[in-house]
């Protein structure tokens, strides 16, 4: 605006201090109206009315309000299901991810067990659980899950007519873009919705390593859903929600440089929860089954489908062994890891090793996908046939799996020594 205007007081010295050319005349005089005649006219009430607009119809209010009144019912319904739950700790426990004292949590059956974050109770000497009309009722601990970052706590005392579940939804069946809804807890401002879209898929979390520092590293949460819907300090542990009113996640974590959300949030997928949960409630713990490999990352820009050509690999998809761990299920199956490092964009690459590219008839393209697959449908004892490619051999090779070291892992083997 400043510009503008010194631009136009410019224009108007220079007129007046220019001269018109000879043969240019100056245009007739106008009639002039006087100028309080001119204001009267337009501010009189006839002329004020004719300026406005005219309201647009009902039936476009309702097209444009009709995402709102999906979100209203979807709060109306889903709201008393969603509890904030306040934890007491005898000393504040050492761990980085999300809030302490207090998060959200969802109603996930009617004998009264609630979801939320492993991180938001672990350590918890007391937990109080806050229904959205008022009522506080306290909650003792089932299990929880430091690798997957679920827990479910049991209500106490709680009539079984309030306690309504929420449906969990299949979370493969997330899609980028979709509408992702959160009800949570927010900085302790209960019952509170965000929404926003689903901004991608397949992120992967320590989720142990930031709860526990005593946990084993190297196990990745696998298949976390990233989203934009704002997620702050109290969300953890809430649903992630979409528009059928069903979970597809649980609020997790975010990715900020100043502790309040900046537009990355995380939520752990519902096929961990439909996996994870009811392990919980049956023996209080998770078992996960192991399999001893190691392969670059997709993520990093160093999967096979980026490898396949600098590498001449025979396919454009899969996990191309790095290591086999010694004495782990892998190596017992005699799965084999690279021979020779090769350099790739200025990295060294362990190329030469075997590709898994499905298991159990399932195709595999990353090793996130097979993590997932590992999570979600086995458990240490299952046998799992691994499709791989070995030279210009295919080969099918059966793995029986084990349970997840405890402690440590064993040492991770050189390039060309498994």
């Amino acid at each position: 605006m400043a510009r503008w205007l010194i631009a136009c007081m410019l224009v108007m010295i220079l007129a007046a201090c220019g001269t018109a050319p000879e043969n240019v005349q100056q245009p007739p005089a106008v009639e002039s109206t006087p100028f309080d005649a001119l204001v009267a006219d337009v501010g009189s009430a006839e002329n004020y009315q004719q300026q406005q607009p005219t309201p647009v119809s009902q039936e476009i209010i309702t097209q444009a309000d009709a995402e709102y009144l999906l979100l209203t019912n979807l709060y109306d319904r889903l709201a008393p299901s969603v509890v904030f739950i306040e934890v007491v700790v005898s000393q504040s426990p050492n761990f980085t991810l999300g809030d302490i004292g207090n998060g959200s949590g969802f109603i996930f059956d009617e004998e009264g067990h609630i979801v939320t974050n492993a991180h938001v109770i672990k350590d918890a000497d007391a937990i109080n659980v806050s229904f959205n009309d008022g009522l506080v009722a306290e909650a003792e601990v089932v299990g929880f899950d430091t690798y997957s970052d679920i827990a479910v706590i049991r209500v106490l005392d709680v009539d079984p007519d309030r306690l309504v579940p929420i449906p969990v939804a299949d979370s493969d069946t997330v899609q980028v873009g979709q509408r992702a809804i959160v009800i949570g807890n927010p900085f302790g401002l209960a019952s509170s919705m965000t929404t926003g879209i689903v901004s991608a898929k397949g992120r992967q979390l320590p989720s142990a390593e930031l709860i526990d520092l005593n946990a084993v590293p190297g196990f990745q949460n696998p298949s976390i859903i990233q989203v934009d819907a704002d997620i702050n300090p109290g969300n953890s542990g809430g649903p992630l929600l979409n528009s059928n009113g069903e979970v597809v996640g649980v609020n997790t974590a975010i990715r900020t440089e100043t502790g309040i959300f900046e537009g990355v949030g995380f939520a752990v997928p519902s096929n961990t929860v439909a996996r994870v949960v009811p392990e919980l409630i049956e023996d209080g713990e998770v078992d996960y089954a192991w399999i001893g490999i190691s392969a670059m990352s997709a993520a990093d820009g160093f999967g096979v489908a980026s490898l396949s050509s600098p590498l001449e690999l025979p396919v454009t998809a899969g996990v191309l062994l790095s290591t086999v761990t010694p004495e782990s299920p892998a190596f017992k199956a005699g799965l084999r890891g690279g021979t020779e490092f090769v350099e790739v964009r200025g990295r060294n690459i362990c190329a030469g090793g075997d590709i898994i590219v499905a298991v159990d008839d399932e195709p595999i393209e990353t090793m996130d996908a097979l993590v997932t697959y590992l999570v979600t449908n086995s458990r240490p004892g299952d046998t799992i046939e691994l499709r791989v490619i070995r030279g210009r051999d295919t080969l099918d090779i059966p793995v029986i799996l084990e349970p997840r070291p405890i402690g440590s892992l064993p040492p991770t083997p050189a390039c060309g020594t498994s």
